[in-house]
């Protein structure tokens, strides 16, 4: 299913939640970072090599307010992955007709 959304909230190296998702998830879906599931975004992170083997064929977002909430920043983060704020989440869970919770 294409038109999938995979919301995922838990640090790489707290639960397999993430790799999880990627391995499940199909091209065409959308993966978005959530709470402490940001830290995955970053580009030294150990889920690092996956985001980005994935990233031509997923969509993949991070919400920013939990980015900065974290201290982090946006120029840490994999090349490629989109911030997005509130109404962009918002839109994000309205834009897809499945939406999955990685816990």
């Amino acid at each position: 299913m294409s038109n999938m959304l995979h919301i995922v909230n838990k640090s790489p190296s707290e639960r397999p939640a993430l790799a999880s998702c990627l391995r499940l998830a199909v091209a065409g879906n959308s993966v978005l970072l959530i709470e402490d599931g940001v830290y995955a975004a970053l580009a030294s992170s150990s889920s690092s090599e996956q985001l980005q083997a994935r990233g031509g064929e997923l969509k993949l977002y991070v919400l920013e307010a939990d980015l900065q909430a974290r201290g982090l920043q946006d120029d840490e983060l994999i090349p490629g992955i989109e911030l997005i704020d509130y109404a962009g989440f918002v839109d994000l869970v309205a834009g897809h007709t499945v939406n999955q919770s990685w816990l």
